[in-house]
């Protein structure tokens, strides 16, 4: 029953991660609000996932990196190189992955980062023009929806972590059990 609702929780957060991102795309704003629901979201996964296994350590592990990437990127929020929402994104997101997960979810970041700069500086790579022109825009006012590749790269890393969670509970016999 512990493995449902993290894994109900965890399906509602990449809903949740979606739709930042697709509001972080188009209107360029990441609401506390949202944050707020990831954060719950998050932290209702890891209390399900630690009462499964008995261990409070993958919750102390995520507290520290979210504490960590807070206190690494507000200077860089201070100097308007990054946005606040995208700051607060960011920091609650170890919450949501699991702080097992971190490394994969840094590799995730750097390569959704990488795809996205690419597409900003080289907006001709996209089919349609209408998309041209807006992202072209986004490169003039110098504004790049990063919420976008945070929120892809946690979605990918969840759905792995989704992934692997299903398969150890398959092997092991636990779903089984439930029916």
């Amino acid at each position: 029953m512990l493995l449902a609702a993290a894994l109900l929780f965890q399906g509602l957060a990449i809903l949740l991660l979606a739709r930042v991102a697709w509001t972080d795309f188009t209107v360029q704003k990441i609401t506390n609000r949202d944050v707020l629901l990831l954060l719950c979201l998050g932290l209702g996964a890891l209390q399900f996932h630690s009462l499964q296994t008995g261990s409070w350590l993958e919750m102390g592990i995520s507290a520290l990196g979210g504490l960590a990437l807070f206190v690494a990127l507000f200077p860089f929020w201070l100097l308007r190189k990054i946005g606040a929402g995208d700051v607060k994104l960011l920091s609650v997101t170890p919450f949501l992955i699991g702080g097992s997960n971190l490394a994969v979810f840094s590799v995730l970041l750097l390569v959704f980062v990488i795809a996205t700069a690419a597409l900003v500086k080289n907006p001709l790579l996209l089919p349609a023009g209408v998309f041209r022109h807006y992202v072209q825009h986004m490169d003039r006012q110098g504004v790049v929806p990063f919420g976008v590749p945070i929120s892809a790269a946690a979605i990918c890393a969840m759905a792995l972590q989704m992934y692997h969670t299903l398969l150890v509970a398959t092997s092991s016999g636990i779903l089984n059990q439930l029916n």
